[in-house]
């Protein structure tokens, strides 16, 4: 490997300590001039509300065919090209000269979606230091590769029993330790700062407490009452005996909680720095931590912690798996509490994803025009799908195409300008609360009149009224079946975890939307597609039954415009 190219490729470790390899943009751009394939795999959704961009879910395989942006990528689903957020995805290579895969991440996001993908390939270095490829099967788990709790693959399997015990013994003290200090913390967040701000009514008012604060005194009344039933399960003479797993099992309802402080937090972080400009208020935090004899550290680093207390759940709990041997009487139970305690983190920052999406949303429906009604972000937090459809209206009878925006709780109809097709105007809504999917078979629909194909319907669910839909191909009458199917179940998990974007947070989106208009196209896709060289067309192909020769026409600089056709514009002003 060439000193330039070894500059550009990173060797890093994740947590098992396998090496993973890291490429950036220009590498991903040298491999697909090269003539090598470059598959990304998603590992956000990203459903897009411009037609430039590539809308696709967690776990689509992306061709990318482009990557000189460091930030949006040009690729290709099926038949379907578009930009896309190279943060996204993570990238799979394939060399013509070699059936080796590389995995590696392209700026790797928090808490990836997990998908039923096929096994991925890890590095593994042998005791030369040279660098094989091993396939096996992985899961990603806060953006760190971990292998999935398997009984045959427990670290304490072949040790002495000694051993065995000991170990899990050492991670059961490390739990309880924190757990205690962790309550004496939440402690000190509630006594030694937020008892005396609300004592300081003439420097906060109840909404900036809830804002700095969020909802850690209902946290500290939890975490009290979880620690209680963990101390009662603590066998302090042999602690490798102890049953902590159904602990985590009877309260998992309870850590739901830590959804709204966590979505809360970059707020409070705001808010803070924001009072922070003020000496006042230094001075007033810097006197309650000393009255509460707290360390020296800043308020924001003590408000940090419930955060990392959520996330290091799952990290606790599939050590002490390791440890436990499988006829251990809490075995079962702390491999049910590891699967608990991953899909709560999991929601947790899937929810938080959403909040740092309505900035989007509140920019999507200012570019709307001649928009009515309530704003989107008062009843809706995430776009599900969009797509154009061929309408009827029962009343009317009469086909219209439009561009649909299906949000959790509506369905947004838009129009595109005939000139500029980027421009949309606002055409209506439909409240997804009140209506029901009807499937639609082919053939002629008695309630239109009409011979229909690909076609699904929404009927109200009290009165009479219908919508027909009808798609280009049966592929996308498919997807949006699926995504209205999944729209519900967003809003049920919703209601169930008391889901919802505070009145704070809508006006700080609100003011994202201010500052954008000012400052245009610093975020955004570039707004052409790349340009092909007709030198080095890499994956782009040619259309059937044109020769290479042809495609360098397109590169041939236009004519001269006519001197007489110059003359003859210069005097358009003066034609009558």
């Amino acid at each position: 490997m060439e000193t330039g190219e070894r500059e550009r490729v990173r060797v890093h470790s994740d947590r098992g300590g396998y090496p993973v390899i890291q490429h950036g943009p220009r590498d991903v751009n040298d491999l697909i001039s090269a003539g090598s394939i470059v598959s990304a795999e998603a590992v956000w959704d990203h459903v897009t509300m411009a037609d430039r961009e590539l809308a696709f879910k967690a776990g689509d395989v992306i061709k990318v065919l482009d990557a000189s942006n460091k930030d949006w990528w040009w690729g290709q689903i099926d038949n379907d090209e578009g930009w896309f957020p190279a943060s996204f995805v993570r990238v799979e290579t394939h060399s013509p000269q070699s059936q080796t895969k590389q995995l590696f991440y392209i700026n790797p996001i928090a808490a990836p979606r997990l998908s039923n993908t096929s096994p991925k390939l890890w590095v593994n270095q042998d005791e030369s230091g040279a660098l094989e490829a091993v396939e096996g099967p992985s899961e990603v788990h806060n953006g760190h590769g971990e292998s999935s709790p398997n009984p045959s693959d427990c670290l304490c399997l072949g040790q002495p029993l000694q051993n065995r015990d000991q170990m899990r013994a050492n991670v059961i003290n490390e739990i309880m330790s924190t757990e205690r200090h962790y309550i004496k913390h939440l402690k000190d967040i509630c006594e030694g700062y937020l008892r005396h701000c609300k004592k300081r009514r003439d420097m906060f008012n109840e909404d900036q407490l809830k804002v700095i604060f969020g909802n850690v005194e209902d946290i500290y009344r939890f975490q009290i009452g979880f620690v209680r039933d963990l101390e009662k399960q603590f066998n302090t003479e042999e602690p490798h005996l102890s049953e902590i797993g159904p602990c985590f099992l009877e309260h998992q309802d309870g850590f739901w909680i830590y959804s709204e402080y966590c979505n809360n937090h970059v707020d409070a972080s705001m808010e803070l720095a924001r009072l922070m400009r003020d000496a006042r208020f230094q001075h007033f935090f810097d006197a309650c931590r000393m009255e509460q004899q707290m360390m020296d550290i800043a308020i924001d680093g003590f408000l940090l912690t419930p955060v990392q207390k959520i996330c290091k759940y799952p990290l606790q709990l599939s050590e002490l798996l390791k440890y436990t041997v499988q006829d251990h009487s809490d075995y079962r139970y702390v491999a049910a509490a590891l699967a608990v305690m991953r899909n709560v983190t999991q929601q947790i920052n899937e929810r938080k994803r959403r909040l740092e999406n309505i900035d989007k949303i509140a920019q999507w429906q200012a570019s709307v025009l001649d928009w009515e009604g309530e704003d989107i972000l008062d009843r809706s937090s995430e776009l599900v799908y969009t797509g154009e459809l061929s309408w009827i209206y029962q009343p009317y009878g009469r086909s219209q195409t439009r561009v649909f925006f299906l949000f959790d709780h509506h369905l947004v109809l838009c129009k595109k300008d005939l000139i500029r097709r980027d421009v949309l105007y606002y055409k209506g809504r439909i409240d997804m609360d009140h209506y029901e999917v009807v499937d639609a078979a082919d053939g002629r629909d008695d309630d239109f009149n009409v011979s229909v194909k690909n076609a699904f319907k929404l009927r109200h669910r009290e009165c009479e009224d219908i919508h027909l839909f009808i798609s280009k191909k049966l592929e996308e009458k498919i997807r949006w079946l699926r995504a209205f199917h999944e729209e519900r179940k967003m809003v049920q998990e919703d209601e169930k975890m008391g889901f919802e974007i505070s009145e704070y947070q809508k006006r700080q989106a609100a003011m994202t939307v201010r500052r954008a208009t000012k400052q245009k196209g610093r975020s955004g896709p570039p707004a052409y597609p790349p340009p092909l060289d007709p030198m080095n067309l890499g994956p782009y192909l040619l259309p059937d039954g044109m020769c290479q020769a042809d495609g360098y026409e397109y590169g041939e600089p236009k004519r001269s415009t006519s001197p007489f056709w110059q003359n003859l514009s210069r005097l358009a002003p003066f034609k009558k």
